[in-house]
């Protein structure tokens, strides 16, 4: 049997070559993906049980049952040679039965050096997934779709656009759209489980929750404005009925005046412009105790604000959640988004001489991840390789627009600057800067620039309204056409 000592030992030795082939491993050359995330997940695999070690020496150390200390007290005794020597035996006769742990780390060593068929496929993918390379949101797009007034939209399409969560109506995100929400974060942290191991998710979790509590009482976050007239709408305002002498003076202020004002007496505030009127008339003159119990409103509908309240912080927390998930995973998506439209671009045949020709895994990954030739950094065509020279300067792709209101994103060539326009990047930043993304603000990219121009645009609407003072139009006693500030200047003096 071991002794305390030899166990503090070991676990000792396990921590120093467990940091050893860590650091060995992260050394060691990845030429394909699929020897990235294997590579990632060994590590993975030996942070975990390096963090384990360090548990078990921690409660060693402590010595909470004092086993160690009388250990110790044994070996220091009087009697100390004679229990060197018994140890010496036992450790002894341990090492003959015991494999050295040298050996077990050497086994690891040649398992990946040459890994068997089960030591290459260490996580589960699907094939449209392609071992990391790709994401498969079929199951997310299928579900998406069946929302109710979710927009009809192609595979294709959903991946350019799954993440504008802030585009979608507020009335629209119910108990649905929050199960949706939850099954794609839910695949997305999967998937960045499996494809970066080394993130660590509950420290994510953590950043996002802070910033998105920043945000959220600030009334910043995408797609969640604060409302300014929360107070008015849930607390009412109280109206002063001594200037009324009929209810039908009363109606004259408007459903959502009277609304707030029964709001205000804790009165029912539903039902047409003259009942609201009539109700609110009826409680002239008289003090609160004294009013009919029936036209109270109910105590549960008081709370009906702060629990819509909380259910928007809860929907709004997922989808925060989803913004840092696709920005972590924006390679990927990329990657899947461009092999979906390989695949559409595909006729029939050539699918088929596809399926027939297609050559094995490891030839396929050795192929996309071997050094390609490209010294003027040209953009890669769709089979992977730099498109021609003529062909980066006929569409301008060696031109550079940068735009403020993206986040100072840069776009190549003047075709994706022009499309960029009506794309989500910009429509956020100009929704962020309170301006509409209308065709005013084509080819403005500086933030100054489309304030200023929004100024003036607003001015020039003023100047265009509708002013009754001087555009009304009446008829004085003569039968002569004069507008109404002329009119009633010529009322207050009796000359019609």
């Amino acid at each position: 049997m071991e002794t305390i000592l030899e166990q503090q030992r070991r676990y000792h030795e396990e921590k120093e070559r467990l940091m050893d082939a860590k650091t060995k491993e992260m050394l060691h050359k990845k030429t394909t993906l699929r020897d990235q995330i294997n590579s990632d997940h060994r590590t993975r695999a030996m942070l975990d049980r390096y963090m384990e070690v360090c548990g078990i020496l921690r409660d060693s150390y402590e010595d909470k049952d004092g086993m160690r200390k009388e250990e110790l007290g044994a070996i220091s005794g009087p009697n100390e040679f004679v229990m060197h020597q018994l140890l010496a035996c036992t450790l002894k006769k341990c090492s003959t039965i015991s494999v050295p742990m040298s050996v077990e780390f050497e086994e690891l060593v040649k398992a990946r050096d040459n890994p068997s068929e089960e030591a290459q496929n260490l996580v589960e993918f699907t094939d449209e997934e392609g071992y990391g390379r790709y994401l498969d949101l079929h199951d997310c797009y299928l579900k998406y779709i069946n929302l109710k007034g979710a927009e009809k939209l192609e595979y294709v399409s959903y991946l350019s656009s799954f993440d504008q969560l802030f585009d979608i109506s507020k009335d629209r995100k119910n108990a649905e759209y929050r199960k949706y929400l939850e099954m794609l974060l839910m695949y997305l942290q999967d998937y960045t489980d499996r494809v970066k191991p080394l993130l660590d998710q509950n420290e994510l979790y953590g950043k996002v929750l802070v910033d998105f509590e920043k945000k959220w009482e600030n009334g910043t976050f995408p797609g969640w404005p604060k409302e300014a007239s929360s107070a008015l709408t849930h607390a009412g305002a109280h109206l002063d009925l001594s200037a009324f002498s009929s209810w039908e003076e009363l109606a004259s202020l408007g459903l959502d005046r009277l609304k707030s004002a029964l709001m205000a007496l804790g009165l029912k505030c539903g039902g047409t412009l003259e009942e609201r009127a009539q109700r609110l008339f009826s409680t002239k003159g008289k003090s609160l105790e004294a009013l009919d119990p029936s036209l109270f409103a109910k105590n549960p509908k008081a709370k009906g604000p702060k629990k819509d309240t909380e259910r928007n912080k809860e929907i709004a927390f997922l989808e925060a959640q989803i913004y840092e998930y696709v920005e972590i995973l924006g390679e990927q998506r990329q990657l899947t988004h461009e092999n979906v439209q390989r695949k559409q671009a595909r006729t029939g045949e050539e699918r088929e001489e596809d399926d027939d020709e297609q050559p094995s895994e490891s030839e396929s990954e050795d192929e996309d991840n071997e050094i390609i030739y490209n010294p003027k950094n040209l953009p890669l065509g769709w089979d992977g390789k730099p498109i021609p020279y003529w062909l980066y300067k006929l569409h301008g792709l060696n031109i550079n627009y940068n735009c403020e209101i993206c986040g100072n994103y840069t776009y190549r060539g003047p075709k994706a600057f022009q499309r960029h326009f009506a794309e989500w990047r910009h429509a956020h930043g100009m929704r962020c800067l309170g301006i509409p993304n209308t065709a005013h603000f084509a080819n403005v990219t500086q933030i100054e620039d489309a304030v200023s121009l929004w100024s003036k645009l607003k001015s020039q609407k003023a100047s265009e309204r509708w002013q009754p003072d001087t555009e009304e139009e009446y008829e004085d006693s003569s039968g002569n056409v004069v507008n109404k500030k002329t009119y009633e200047d010529l009322k207050r003096q009796g000359l019609l």
